[in-house]
């Protein structure tokens, strides 16, 4: 039985969800029902999250993206490291170079960075946080961290734990989709 919060995480009916899966079952003796249900659940809240994120963004002007991207330059800060190439944040943010050239460039338009030449290969240069960029950090992550908080709330610290590893769990069968 699915628990009456989740209900609204599924794509069909709680009856005629059990009905398709029956006959599909029926069909397909490798269908697991349990595996199914859980799966479009986590699909369901993966798109809301994704949603909710992309709200909270865009009333800051963001995107998922530059968020990241000014975070990685407000540590590079913080860590006396100053900045980084355009290829190490692509490579930390998990994008290629060709978009991460891309979120740069909005986001210097926008007066939050700067690039400079690199100190020791003139080929390459260093993207830095700028002044204008580090006041809107500091003046948006309040409201950010508080809303994160707000979201996990109705978890305590145990379940939080118990989720993250639920998740590295189901994370580590990924293959199993992704594979030929």
């Amino acid at each position: 039985m699915v628990h009456p919060s989740l209900r609204g995480y599924l794509t069909f009916a709680p009856s005629s969800r059990y009905e398709r899966l029956n006959r599909l079952a029926k069909r397909f003796p490798e269908l697991d029902k349990s595996a199914i249900t859980t799966c479009i659940t986590m699909l369901r809240l993966a798109q809301d999250l994704t949603e909710g994120y992309d709200a909270h963004f865009a009333r800051h002007g963001l995107s998922q993206g530059r968020f990241i991207i000014l975070i990685h330059l407000l540590d590079a800060e913080d860590s006396g490291r100053g900045g980084w190439t355009p290829a190490e944040l692509a490579e930390h943010a998990g994008v290629s170079r060709a978009t991460m050239t891309g979120l740069m460039d909005t986001l210097e338009k926008d007066g939050f960075i700067s690039r400079e030449n690199h100190p020791s290969d003139r080929r390459m240069y260093t993207v830095r946080l700028t002044p204008q960029g580090h006041d809107f950090l500091v003046a948006m992550l309040p409201d950010h961290y508080r809303r994160i908080a707000a979201l996990m709330a109705p978890l305590n610290e145990a379940e939080r734990e118990t989720l993250q590893q639920l998740l590295a769990k189901v994370a580590s069968g990924i293959p199993a989709l992704k594979n030929p």
